[in-house]
């Protein structure tokens, strides 16, 4: 995954407006309305975070008749996910290293 990718899911996962919408989505499809309403925002306001969340690929969009149907793309999510775990495992190991050769350190 290049840098500018993850740099831009990052931001996109920064507004809470949109980890909302994104939670909302995870285990069910949901109107834009609907994710507006939920998550506190207008509707204007909502299709911008929406339109980022599509760009960055943590959610997909499904035509249903006249509704658009949004979803959690869970894949992309877990993909971020892992670079953030894979990210922070080394220094927080370090992290850990150094308190416990502290005296008193963790136990």
């Amino acid at each position: 995954m290049s840098d500018p990718a993850v740099e831009d899911a990052i931001r996109a996962l920064a507004h809470p407006g949109r980890r909302a919408m994104l939670r909302l989505v995870w285990d069910e499809e949901r109107t834009a309305t609907e994710l507006a309403d939920a998550a506190g925002l207008s509707p204007s306001a909502a299709s911008q975070h929406l339109k980022l969340l599509r760009d960055t690929g943590f959610i997909t969009v499904r035509a249903d008749a006249t509704r658009r149907l949004y979803r959690a793309d869970l894949a992309r999510v877990a993909e971020i996910a892992s670079f953030l775990d894979d990210f922070w495992a080394t220094p927080l190991d370090r992290l850990r290293a150094a308190a416990e050769k502290r005296p008193g350190g963790a136990s």
